[in-house]
Order: C-alpha cells, then sequence, then structure tokens
C-alpha cells in the first residue's frame, strides 16, 4: 500500500517533514519545488507509515485503497511524476540554524493575518535562537486572509488550513490583534517604536487594470472583485453584478480564472455545499449565466492554470468543456522535453489534458467553460452596460459580465517604501530595503504567485534574515508607547483571537441551522459586535 497526494495539495509541505524516508517530492529545498504543481509520493518508496497524512493541513492525502473516486487519477499521476523525472535531486543543504541570542524576549509585530502571516508566526514561534513575543496584526476583524476571502468557496479543504493557522494562535508566545490598521489606528513609525521589528505580510489585494477602452462600464470588474463579493469580503460584500446574460468572459486564465468559470457555472447545490457569502449564494442561484469562455493572449503552451484545477472541471458533469485542437498546435509531448523536471512534468500533464479534451466528444450538459487562447482584448463593449469584448484579430463575443483576471497588486502602507506598479515591498532576503527593522513576506515581498504553502517557504527566508539581523545587534530596543496602549487611548475596538472564535462559532452554527459549512457574517461593524461578545 502507498499514500497519495490529491488534488487539494497546497504545496505546505508539512508531510516532507514527517516522512520518515524522504518519499515526497518536490521538498522545497529541492530545485523544482517551485515549479511543481503539488507534492507526490514515491509509490515503491512508501512505507504505508501515515505520518503524512495526519500532518497535511489541507486533507490532501490518502491511502491508495481510500482515494476518492473523484480523485482516482492521481494514483497514476503520483507515480508518473517518478517515472518521468527519475532518481531525484540531493535536497540544498538547510542553512545552519545559528546561534543563541542573548537578551530579553524580541518583539515582532506581523502585519497581515493571512498565510505568509502565520507562517512568519510560525517560524518564529518555534525559534530556539531567542525569546519572542509575537504580535499578529490584521485591518480586518477576521484573520486567514486569503484562506477567509479568497480561496475558492467550494475549496473547503484547502480552506482547512486555518486550523494549523489556529494552533498557532494559540502559541504561548503568539498574541492577535485584529481590526487595527497601520496607518488608519497607528502609524508605521509608532508600530516599530514598540517592537524590535515589523514584518509586513499583507499580500496584494487589488486587481490590475488593462487600460481597456470601456473598462469602467457596469458589468466590468476585476477577479479582485468578484472574488471578494462571493467570499464575503467587508470591503465588497455590497457589490453587485449583472448575471442576466447567459454568456460572462473571463481575461486570463490563471487558477483563478477557472475558480470564477466554476463559481459562474456552479448549480444551486454545490453553491449551497459551499461557504459562498448569503447573498452571493441568491445572487448565483439565480444567475442566467450558462457559458463561461476563458481568454487568454498567448497560446495553450502558455496556459497559466494548474492541471489539477482544470481536472476538476473537466470531471464536472454538469459543465462541458470545450477546447478547439486547433489551439494546441505548441504543446509539448513528454519526447519533446530535454529536461524531466518538475516543472516539465506540470507542462506535460497540462497539454495532456488539453489534448484529451479537445479530443473528448461535446457533452449535452447544461452548461459550458470555452477555453481560448491567443486573443487580446482590445476594448471592452457596450453604451451604458458591458455587451461584450472585442480582440485584436477583430473578433467580437458578446456577454453581459466581463472579469479581468489578470493578477493582483499590492497597496502601500506609509512611511514604507514600495515598488511603483506592483506596490510590492523592495526586499533583499526579505528585509525591506530603504527602512530599519522593516521585513515582508508572502505576496508582498515576492508577488502574486505560488499557492498557499509556498509562502511556508518565503516566511522561513525573511524569519532567518530577521533573527540574524537581531543577533548581529541590527535591531534597536522598543523605545515608544505599546501597542495596547495606543490602541486603548485613541478608542480603537480590538478583536482577539478569542473573539475571533465566538465569531467563528456564530458562523458554524448558523450554517448548520440552514443546512451549510457556515453562514458568514460579512459586516464589518456586526462581526466586531458579535466578536465582542466573547468579553461578556
Amino acid at each position: 500500500m502507498t499514500y497519495v497526494i490529491t488534488q487539494s495539495c497546497c504545496n505546505d509541505a508539512s508531510c516532507v517533514e514527517v516522512c520518515p524516508v524522504d518519499c515526497i517530492h518536490p521538498g522545497p529545498d529541492e530545485p523544482g519545488f517551485g515549479a511543481a504543481e503539488m507534492l507526490y509520493i514515491h509509490p515503491d518508496e512508501c512505507i504505508d507509515c501515515g505520518a503524512c497524512e495526519d500532518a497535511c493541513p489541507v486533507n490532501a492525502i490518502f491511502p491508495d485503497y481510500e482515494v476518492p473516486d473523484a480523485f482516482a487519477p492521481y494514483v497514476d499521476i503520483n507515480a508518473a511524476f517518478f517515472e518521468f523525472t527519475g532518481e531525484q535531486d540531493e535536497p540544498a543543504p538547510l542553512p545552519p540554524a545559528g546561534a543563541k541570542i542573548p537578551g530579553g524576549p524580541l518583539k515582532v509585530a506581523v502585519v497581515g493575518a493571512g498565510p505568509a502571516g502565520w507562517y512568519v508566526a510560525q517560524e518564529l514561534a518555534a525559534t530556539r535562537r531567542c525569546d519572542v513575543e509575537i504580535t499578529v496584526i490584521d485591518r480586518l476583524a477576521t484573520p486567514y486572509g486569503l484562506v477567509r476571502y479568497g480561496v475558492a468557496p467550494d475549496h473547503l479543504d484547502t480552506k482547512e488550513v486555518a486550523e494549523d493557522f489556529a494552533k498557532t494562535a494559540r502559541h504561548r508566545r503568539v498574541r492577535t490583534r485584529y481590526n487595527v490598521e497601520i496607518g488608519r489606528d497607528v502609524t508605521h513609525e509608532e508600530l516599530l517604536g514598540a517592537h524590535h521589528a515589523v514584518v509586513y505580510t499583507t499580500g496584494a489585494g487589488e486587481g490590475r487594470s488593462l487600460g481597456l477602452p470601456g473598462e469602467e462600464l457596469p458589468g466590468s470588474t476585476s477577479a479582485a472583485e468578484l472574488v471578494g463579493w462571493y467570499n464575503g469580503h467587508p470591503d465588497r460584500a455590497a457589490l453587485t453584478f449583472p448575471l442576466a446574460h447567459e454568456r460572462a468572459v473571463v481575461i486570463g486564465n490563471g487558477n483563478v480564472a477557472l475558480d470564477l468559470a466554476r463559481l459562474l457555472l456552479a448549480d444551486e447545490e454545490a453553491l449551497t455545499s459551499s461557504d459562498l457569502a448569503p447573498a452571493a449564494l441568491a445572487a448565483l442561484s439565480a444567475s442566467g449565466i450558462r457559458e463561461v469562455v476563458v481568454t487568454a493572449r498567448r497560446g495553450a503552451e502558455h496556459a497559466a492554470f494548474t492541471s489539477p484545477e482544470l481536472r476538476a472541471l473537466a470531471d464536472d458533469p454538469g459543465i462541458d468543456v470545450v477546447v478547439d485542437e486547433a489551439d494546441l498546435a505548441g504543446l509539448p509531448t513528454e519526447d519533446d522535453v530535454a529536461e524531466r523536471t518538475a516543472g516539465t512534468f506540470a507542462a506535460v500533464q497540462k497539454a495532456d489534458l488539453l489534448r484529451d479534451l479537445a479530443a473528448r466528444p461535446r457533452r449535452d450538459a447544461a452548461k459550458r467553460l470555452v477555453l481560448r487562447f491567443g486573443l487580446t482584448p482590445t476594448e471592452i463593449l457596450g453604451a451604458d452596460t458591458v455587451a461584450g469584448v472585442r480582440f485584436d484579430d477583430g473578433e467580437e463575443i458578446e456577454a453581459g459580465l466581463v472579469v479581468r483576471a489578470t493578477g493582483y497588486r499590492s497597496v502601500g502602507v506609509d512611511g514604507v517604501p514600495n515598488e511603483k506598479g506592483s506596490g510590492r515591498f523592495p526586499h533583499e532576503a526579505g528585509r525591506v530595503i530603504g527602512t530599519e527593522a522593516t521585513y515582508t513576506a508572502g505576496w508582498a515581498k515576492r508577488g502574486p504567485s505560488g499557492v498557499i504553502g509556498t509562502n511556508r517557504a518565503c516566511a522561513a527566508e525573511t524569519v532567518r534574515t530577521l533573527l540574524d539581523d537581531h543577533a548581529a545587534g541590527s535591531l534597536a530596543a522598543p523605545a515608544g508607547e505599546s501597542l495596547d496602549d495606543l490602541l486603548a487611548e485613541r478608542g480603537v475596538i480590538v478583536v482577539d483571537q478569542a473573539g475571533w472564535n465566538t465569531l467563528d462559532t456564530h458562523e458554524r452554527e448558523a450554517g448548520k441551522e440552514i443546512g451549510r459549512p457556515r453562514a458568514k457574517v460579512t459586516d464589518r461593524e456586526e462581526q466586531v459586535r458579535i466578536a465582542a461578545l466573547a468579553r461578556v
């Protein structure tokens, strides 16, 4: 028997750490990790100990005899990875842990309670180099960032990673301060005055503009807005979108684009079983959309989505995935690749899946997902509202909703240098350039790339840099007023982890009453009010 990694793998690599026989690849210290779509278990080397299954934060690992039918192809995919790549490269040696650092506790503020922030907190809480006091801060009244407001609401297994972060929140070295915004409630300078160092893990939450004529029309939106709306983000929960037209167009073809397409085409049963925000559930259940066209500027060989994401759509009996064989001429075959790496394995897997879809007879499904390649949009059409999209070859596609899924940008923080355009913090190994004792991790550091688990290695690099700077005496002791005193003086209503637990329980119990995983509270003031009941 062997264990098998399946679709919801988040590349967190917790499984790699606990495997006693090193049969899970590629690991974070192996060359192919950054290009891998997921991790894989070698079927001939697995000793059936089950440690990986217990460690996986997203329930992606199963014994081969218990793999759900929907994930059955992953038994062969795990084996195929090792047949394709052969002998695995030796991992790079881990950097030395560093010497003990004398003195009192190192006080660190982590700004941003999404995955990157929690991975930073985990690394700091686990260090043996010095005592650490960690304060995790978020401008929202709820933690977990991307997990709550970015991960597709029907990917409930992926959202289970929040349970791992909740364990970190209970660590003796960690405290939480939600509903606190840097720049509004306290300045960067004041925050730094209360800590030895500040780490910004504020993500990338704004959609990119394409600068197209007609982009301002109602019905033209960004993925950031639509995703925030259906996930119940307080800043976007009140948005509305035209869903009556039978067709929507998504510009861009990464995993976010496919998530959007799947949610726009989902049936009411699938929507209800997700943790979709209540208003979005009502709107999407009544939607008239029957076809989503996902367009990309480049050819199919450059498709940005991953094969697990497309495979999930291909296996949905209610959706006919349409691919034109004429668009696939540039796709690689296994014989074409010169190097057999994790990256080229992913490319071949994706190419084979696209070819299979193109050859598959059309399904008599109620809804359609059409993948188009080589189309560059030049104008969003319409007078008072969106009517379609025009492309550079003159083709026009009618649609009532057009979504730009072409990337995200970060929002800067007053007093901290950031790059024009991307909004990222310029850095060297996580140390922000141009300011003192300030660090960054996650999308705010490297841009919107990778999956949830990618943030773990990114955070580890930043924490190594921070601890080395502390050991070198580069971090001044806090000399300003404490964060809690500043917030109390200004009347800021702070939500801590106990408050979040109260809100979390409220949402789960409300969801249970109506047969859903949770009923999200999307109004920020109501979130704060419910969280405050923890103090009663």
